[in-house]
């Protein structure tokens, strides 16, 4: 099959096959964003050795599924080793066996599975890097997994054996819009950019839920068959995401339920209030590897500190799901249709753009003309002016210049009307009075289709429509 976008990632992994080095690559991320696909897709029949572990299964039936693997390999049967770290030397014996002159892949997915209680496998790892294949130039292992904490906490920062092991980390993110434009029309789903915005501001570019999509159906009527009803593919998928991800996971819900009640975040103090966490390591713990598994975001507000720094759910079916499917009724399967006009939709919408326009501040940078200046981006929320104005995002840059950006989900060509013209002048004003900022503030409109050239219109400097977010 096609390999649907990621440029990026496909030049790395082309990198590592061609390095004169030997190579341990973890690749780790979000379950359903096609970590596994990637690669094997990547590099179809070039596989010296492949397996997957298997889910919930004993240390007996993984050793077994890997004397068969290994046999499927070789030209001769490999009995079930008694341990890991006789079924490692059975591979490097496979592996010496195998006369191809070009980079041995070896990838073991879902690494995780193999772990079993007191199993040793872990063991048997590090004797197969540490005593055979780190010295090995023709050697690329690669590693994959989604339950996070677990590719973390005893891969990526092993204390024993496997301590810096590691040659690379490849976090597999979600698709651009451009990519999941990509994505539909390979797949022959015929959709307007905004429908695909729409898609992208429930699904979050994740290619699994994407390729559920039907053929001929609207956005609104996928979402009703994909996430509502007592039939719906997806009514389970927030509880078995973060099981799968991380132990514990009732936990993680617990923050992102928190997150999700304040568009703007929390603070961490303000996380310890909400889930009554205790404000320690295991705290950290749990935001680190969700930061890193891009559910959630941490930033610090204009002018503030590291301790003042505020965490966001960014996890677009996350958020989707704690504002609709945990409450909808199982029996209305066109509860999506039926609500598109409503007020909650409404605020639901516009808080989701946002996060949209953020996932894509490098295409905003590049239509301002400012990707090669050195820029930094925050929030503000004042503590003066009333009503308190905020900006979600705005654009520090190295070249005298803050951009505010206001970003507005509409139907059509957004207006600025007599009050709204007034908001952004107060919000302009107070920001430059409450920071005391001798830059120059220009607002910046980002909306689905273009801002009306009107009366008010040139009190704005710039503006942005979709169509520059798909670049």
């Amino acid at each position: 099959m096609e390999i649907i976008g990621r440029k990026d990632d496909k030049r790395t992994l082309q990198q590592y096959f061609e390095s004169d080095k030997p190579e341990f690559v973890a690749v780790y991320g979000r379950r359903r964003t096609g970590k596994t696909f990637l690669v094997k897709e990547f590099f179809a029949d070039r596989f010296s050795f492949y397996i997957s572990g298997l889910a919930n299964s004993t240390k007996e039936e993984q050793l077994d599924n890997f004397a068969a693997t290994l046999t499927a390999y070789g030209k001769t049967p490999y009995a079930r080793a008694k341990d890991w770290l006789e079924a490692f030397r059975q591979l490097v014996h496979l592996l010496e066996n195998d006369k191809r002159r070009s980079k041995k892949v070896i990838f073991i997915d879902e690494l995780p599975w193999f772990d079993t209680p007191r199993s040793g496998f872990i063991t048997g790892l590090e004797w197969f890097w540490n005593s055979w294949a780190s010295a090995r130039p023709e050697i690329l292992l690669i590693t994959c997994g989604s339950a996070t904490s677990w590719m973390i906490n005893k891969l990526l920062r092993n204390r024993g054996g496997l301590h810096n092991r590691v040659t690379h980390r490849m976090l597999i993110e979600p698709f651009t819009l451009a990519e999941c434009e990509a994505f539909f029309k390979h797949k022959k789903i015929v959709l307007e950019r905004k429908d695909i915005v729409e898609s992208y501001m429930i699904f979050g570019g994740i290619p699994f839920y994407l390729n559920m999509f039907e053929k001929g159906l609207s956005v609104a009527q996928n979402v009703d068959k994909l996430c509502f009803g007592k039939k719906s593919e997806l009514k389970d998928e927030f509880s078995l995401l973060y099981s799968s991800l991380f132990r514990h996971a009732e936990n993680y819900k617990k923050i992102i339920t928190a997150l999700a009640k304040k568009k703007m975040g929390l603070t961490r103090a303000e996380i310890v209030a909400e889930t009554s966490f205790a404000n320690g390591g295991t705290l950290t713990k749990m935001l680190e590897e969700l930061e890193q598994c891009n559910f959630i975001r941490s930033y610090n507000a204009f002018e503030k500190k590291n301790k003042d720094k505020i965490f966001q759910l960014v996890d677009f079916f996350s958020l989707f799901y704690l504002n609709f499917m945990r409450t909808a009724k199982q029996s209305d399967s066109h509860f999506w249709t039926n609500i598109i006009d409503n007020q909650k939709h409404k605020t639901w919408s516009g808080y989701a753009f946002e996060q949209v326009c953020m996932q894509h501040a490098a295409q905003i940078r590049q239509k301002l003309g400012i990707s090669g200046v050195v820029t930094y981006s925050a929030a503000w929320r004042s503590k003066k002016s009333d009503p308190a104005a905020q900006i979600d995002l705005l654009i520090e840059r190295n070249d005298g210049i803050i951009n505010i950006c206001e970003m507005k989900y509409a139907n059509d060509e957004f207006i600025i009307n007599k009050d709204y013209d007034k908001t952004l002048r107060n919000k302009r004003s107070a920001f430059k009075a409450e920071t005391k900022t001798r830059k120059a503030i220009h607002i910046t409109v980002v909306t689905t289709y273009g801002v009306k050239h009107n009366a008010y219109w040139n009190n704005i400097q710039s503006e942005l429509t979709i169509n520059e977010l798909f670049k």
